[in-house]
């Protein structure tokens, strides 16, 4: 059962006569928990729902024809809490949180619900068969998985948990189900690379055309892991092995399946001081969001709108700061030095952000926090206008990971400040605007 929390205005709810604080007991005759029963029983046409308002018991009808909701709104967006993780995986990147950031950074996630809603990535180490079983019933695909080892014991050592080995029994289970997988490997050097990588490859190709992709990626270590295992960073010798071990068995996908199903990160090709590949070999991007080509990407994007760059007026006077973490600085320095040949009249100072924070050995700049901009920004020349990445910043709020607002950054170095996108085109438009 699940309580009404608003009733949109005008909408089909709201014309059957729901009302805020009637309390949902069914849908169809199916017991509603959380928002996948209520959106899997509220798809089709015709809808029943038991209402439960004070001491009362009744049915509302609904037809909503081919409208996807009714214009109910609930306290929380899963309707209930969020199932948290309880592995102690030796690379987990919250137990190396300094203290001092904000309360719900430290809130570990481990929820299939939101894999599916939101293209999270869990550990499948808490779903019970009758989870597994719903996941396919109601076709909640695709899921991510972080899978980091197919071997069981492997993986029960690395996140101290018993559940840890039946990984790869529940993905089969899943692709059995006709429910599509990604997966992530966070690696660490010594540990799940090597022959463990290889074996963890030729374990999940066998899941066949319900692997959709696979990423791996280096593990994040911060200066506090503080009683955590002792993990080695990766150098370019170590890097350059993982990826190549990765691209030839990708190069066998590609000839079995037309897919390459297995990419490195950036980061692998970054550190072992290779040259990023051109847009076909990423295919359609689709372990993006775990920075499988998004230098690529982003390169792509400004060429193709270097293309108009006559519609913009390249002869106004123009000074812009960009701040960016150490791992794209390059990349995004040599995209500036293009506008710049193009607008004499444009001056574009990248600054290289050193992670402080966190540590040297982070050099993303999606976890740059407004204290480092602050203090390594402060008594710079920047110009008109301050361009940080977007992903600094919590999802829809003005706040880094350490607090600091957006207000306050710019009150503190004395400029406006603007979050940008990973996005070629929008970087070339917030330069030349």
């Amino acid at each position: 059962m699940v309580t009404v929390y608003k009733v949109e205005s005008g909408s089909i709810a709201q014309k059957a006569g729901i009302l805020a604080g009637d309390v949902i007991v069914s849908v169809c005759g199916h017991e509603i928990n959380d928002v996948l029963d209520y959106r899997f029983y509220l798809m089709q046409t015709n809808i029943c729902l038991k209402i439960h308002r004070g001491p009362e018991l009744f049915d509302i009808s609904i037809s909503k024809g081919e409208y996807d909701d009714i214009g109910l709104e609930f306290e929380t967006y899963l309707m209930d809490k969020k199932r948290t993780c309880r592995n102690k995986c030796m690379f987990c990147f919250i137990d190396q949180m300094p203290k001092g950031c904000r309360e719900t950074l430290y809130f570990k996630d481990d929820d299939s619900r939101l894999s599916f809603l939101q293209g999270n990535y869990i550990t499948c180490t808490n779903l019970t068969d009758s989870d597994i079983d719903r996941i396919v019933k109601m076709h909640m695909s695709p899921i991510n998985i972080s899978v980091h080892t197919t071997n069981p014991e492997l993986r029960v050592s690395m996140m101290k948990n018993k559940n840890a080995g039946k990984i790869l029994d529940i993905m089969r289970r899943l692709a059995d189900g006709g429910i599509q997988l990604n997966a992530q490997l966070v690696l660490c050097r010594g540990v799940n690379d090597g022959q463990e990588l290889l074996r963890s490859m030729r374990e999940l190709e066998s899941l066949g055309d319900m692997l959709n992709s696979v990423s791996a990626v280096p593990c994040g270590l911060t200066d506090h892991r503080q009683g955590l295992p002792e993990i080695t960073p990766y150098d370019k010798e170590s890097a350059l092995d993982v990826v190549e071990k990765i691209e030839a068995f990708a190069e066998k996908c590609l000839e079995k399946y037309g897919r390459r199903i297995f990419f490195a990160s950036d980061e692998f090709y970054i550190t072992a001081g290779l040259d990023f590949h051109t847009e076909e070999f990423y295919e359609d991007y689709p372990q993006l969001e775990n920075g499988v080509g998004m230098i690529t990407l982003l390169l792509q994007q400004v060429q193709d709108e270097l293309q108009y760059a006559d519609e913009y007026d390249l002869s106004k006077d123009r000074h812009v700061s960009i701040a960016t973490g150490k791992a794209a600085y390059p990349y995004i320095k040599a995209c500036c030095d293009k506008i710049q040949n193009l607008a004499p009249n444009t001056t574009v100072d990248v600054y290289c952000i050193e992670n402080r924070f966190f540590g040297k050995n982070i050099t993303v700049a999606g976890l740059l926090t407004g204290k480092d901009l602050s203090e390594q920004l402060c008594g710079k020349d920047l110009g008109h206008v301050l361009l940080i990445p977007s992903v600094t910043l919590r999802y829809e709020q003005d706040m880094f990971l350490d607090g600091m607002t957006l207000q306050q950054l710019e009150e503190y170095l004395h400029v406006r400040v603007v979050p940008v996108m990973s996005d070629g085109a929008q970087l070339i438009q917030s330069i030349l605007y």
